[in-house]
């Protein structure tokens, strides 16, 4: 005898998308080879001149990849902008001083090339997490993305690797990526803070370890220039849910994100 139960649940499930189907999916972007790595664009079908965020992920200068952007493409194309998410190398191959250049010949070319793909180039948003968090804020304080209209900064402790060393917080993966402190006032974006006004910069920061003390510290330093500064408490969060839940429905830090963007560039 046909369970009738079951054979209702089979007949719906024919009428459902497959599981590797676009509709799960989420929107395809088009991979372009910007000359050390590669990089996705996401734009709507028709899009012309709209603001851009350009992400660059985390992973401890070591591991991750362009396409773990979770919900992020489908959000923001859904809010008007179109999102560009990048590869760089990783540590050993390249150390953080060459990440940072790959950054920027990443921004270089979404800049010169964006406009024909749907975005608007004087519009451009640089955001991180992470490790990405700590590129986009060295690589966006000194001036290595020109034009770029704003800031978003997810999660970091190294915004001063000096001042991270001194509050006992150079270990682990700090300790293991910035083992040379000749190299710290380079690559600490605090070092270039001083004597001008930024983009305007949005910082979150989660719970986890020291997270809160240096993001308020670079936040305080940021806004001495006279730089527009949201700080966002993000101390619901892990540092990874800070980065993963980002598009989804009900996100708090995304309705923060995405007011700082329709206030800077929407």
């Amino acid at each position: 005898m046909i369970d009738r139960r079951r054979f209702v649940l089979a007949s719906m499930a024919t009428m459902l998308p497959r599981r590797g189907s676009a509709a799960l999916r989420g929107p395809v972007p088009r991979t372009f080879d910007y000359g050390p790595a590669k990089l996705d664009i996401y734009a709507p079908d028709g899009a012309r001149g709209l603001p851009v965020v350009f992400f660059v992920h985390g992973g401890t200068w070591q591991f991750g990849k362009r396409t773990q952007v979770n919900a992020k493409p489908a959000f923001l194309l859904a809010n008007g902008f179109c999102f560009v998410s990048i590869d760089y190398r990783m540590l050993p191959q390249a150390d953080v001083a060459t990440q940072a250049g790959d950054v920027e010949k990443a921004y270089a070319y979404v800049r010169a090339n964006i406009a024909r793909l749907g975005g608007d180039p004087s519009r451009i948003v640089g955001m991180g997490h992470s490790a990405g968090c700590h590129l986009i804020a060295l690589t966006g304080m000194r001036g290595g993305l020109p034009g770029v209209a704003a800031l978003i900064l997810d999660d970091t402790r190294a915004y001063d690797l000096a001042a991270l060393q001194k509050n006992g917080g150079m270990m682990r993966a700090y300790a293991r990526v910035f083992s040379d402190p000749s190299q710290w006032a380079a690559l600490s974006p605090t070092s270039y803070v001083d004597g001008r006004k930024h983009p305007p910069t949005f910082i979150a920061y989660s719970r986890a370890e020291g997270r809160d003390r240096d993001s308020k510290a670079f936040a305080e330093r940021l806004r001495a220039t006279g730089t527009q500064v949201t700080l966002f408490d993000g101390s619901a969060y892990t540092h990874m849910s800070i980065n993963r839940d980002f598009g989804e429905d009900g996100d708090a830090l995304t309705a923060a994100a995405l007011a700082f963007l329709k206030s800077t560039v929407g």
